[in-house]
């Protein structure tokens, strides 16, 4: 257990804050470039800030703050001009640096334009890639943003699928080094919710921790699984800070507040070599809901499943109230890296798995059980029946609320219809020899 002032120390965000301002040093994912092909404005909130991101009419992007200095309009009603944003309410305009370019009456009356020229709100750089765009928040100069080499593999269908979840971040990010949960929520209970009478699967036997330059790599081993098994010899990797990677997706927890966060998993499915070579023109960004129809959560899909486990911890966990057991091996070390980087940054020394070098920002190697495959492709067949990436072949099992425009897009890709199960069988779901099961 943690004491209350060492829980506040990892989950409070806001300005000010050391884990805020320490998270500022790093480049987030914060929406989808897809998000803006319809629209230029739209507000959103990070790290406790009410901010406005928009898309101007030159292609650029930019974050200011929401409120207007003039008389505290709201600029997500603002509207883009070929550079910047420029308010609704009286017209004042701003560039991406957040310098005031237009005030149409006072420049009129103060032909000199001082008070524009003094006018300046706040603004943080925002980068596309990957589909995504990102943000950093911290202290210039900021840090490359990574170049992961996931984002160069080719021949792939690629998609940013988002949640914001009502509860803080470090609960959500502590799942990303908790390999045990894997067997019980993904596979346990969601035999269980087909089947009441389901038997438990293979349980795990061992794992492993071990941290590297972007984080750390757990590995794990099952009942059922020798150590050929890739999760065993490779493992997944806890990427530093609030990231998680796992050989064909990403997932990012961005801080929305100390009490939501903006899930981000940026997912790329290999087409089948009989369908390359495949050129993906646009990649969708989509919002998936929490709960059914009837109010209900939805458990059906991955991510879905930990969304709930997630905020059933509570807004922000009471860590105080802990029982901690050999499973959670990874969660202590994490916790203590945080706290040792804490000190560390506060002693002017430099945040872990920044890179700073333009030279060495370019494919950045990550570990993964999958590489190979995800770089070279695999035949239909091959790919059907691989125990890492076969399921995705048949269904979008990552997240509930796939648009049929992006099932349609994906399934045109791949050359044949998914089949719309509702439950889905994932990793460990059931043995098929060492390699393992169907894959999540």
């Amino acid at each position: 257990m943690l004491s209350e002032e060492k829980n506040r120390l990892l989950t409070e965000v806001g300005p000010g804050t050391p884990m805020g301002d320490y998270l500022r040093r790093y480049w987030h994912p914060v929406a989808g470039v897809a998000e803006f092909d319809n629209k230029a404005v739209r507000p959103i909130r990070l790290f406790g800030e009410d901010l406005v991101l928009y898309k101007d009419l030159s292609g650029n992007f930019g974050l200011v703050q929401r409120r207007c200095p003039h008389r505290n309009a709201d600029l997500a009603f603002g509207f883009v001009e070929q550079c910047g944003l420029r308010c609704a309410y009286h017209g004042w305009q701003f560039d991406q640096s957040g310098q005031c370019t237009h005030q149409p009456f006072e420049e009129i009356v103060d032909v000199e334009a001082r008070l524009r020229q003094k006018t300046k709100i706040t603004a943080y750089p925002v980068r596309a890639k990957a589909g995504m765009l990102w943000a950093y928040m911290g202290p210039a100069p900021a840090p490359e943003l990574p170049d992961w080499e996931p984002f160069s593999y080719t021949n792939g269908f690629a998609q940013v699928v988002m949640a914001e979840i009502p509860c803080n971040w470090f609960q959500c990010q502590e799942n990303s080094i908790d390999p045990i949960h894997f067997e019980w929520t993904h596979n346990n209970w969601t035999g269980r919710q087909q089947d009441s009478h389901a038997e438990h699967v293979p349980t795990h036997l061992r794992t492993l921790y071990e941290e590297f330059e972007y984080g750390f790599v757990y590995k794990r081993l099952r009942a059922h699984e020798s150590e050929a098994n890739p999760m065993w010899t490779t493992g997944r990797v806890t990427l530093w800070p609030n990231g998680f990677y796992l050989g064909h997706h990403f997932e990012w927890r961005v801080p929305i507040d100390d009490h939501n966060t903006l899930s981000i998993l940026w997912v790329l499915n290999k087409v089948p070599k009989e369908r390359e070579p495949y050129v993906q023109e646009h990649i969708p960004a989509w919002y998936g809901p929490l709960r059914d129809e009837q109010g209900n959560w939805i458990t059906t899909h991955v991510a879905n499943q930990d969304f709930a486990a997630w905020v059933g911890q509570g807004a922000i966990t009471d860590r105080t109230k802990e029982t901690l057991g050999a499973s959670d091996r990874g969660i202590v070390m994490m916790r203590r890296r945080f706290f040792e980087e804490l000190e560390a940054v506060a002693a002017g020394k430099t945040p872990k798995g920044l890179i700073t070098d333009a030279e060495a920002n370019r494919n950045v190697f990550l570990p993964s059980a999958c590489r190979d495959e995800m770089m070279h492709g695999l035949t239909r067949d091959a790919l059907a029946a691989h125990p890492l990436l076969g399921a995705y072949l048949r269904d979008f099992f990552g997240q509930y609320g796939q648009p049929d425009a992006v099932r349609e897009a994906y399934e045109a890709a791949i050359g044949q219809k998914t089949e719309g199960a509702r439950f889905f069988s994932v990793h460990g779901g059931r043995p098929t020899g060492d390699a393992g099961d169907e894959a999540a």
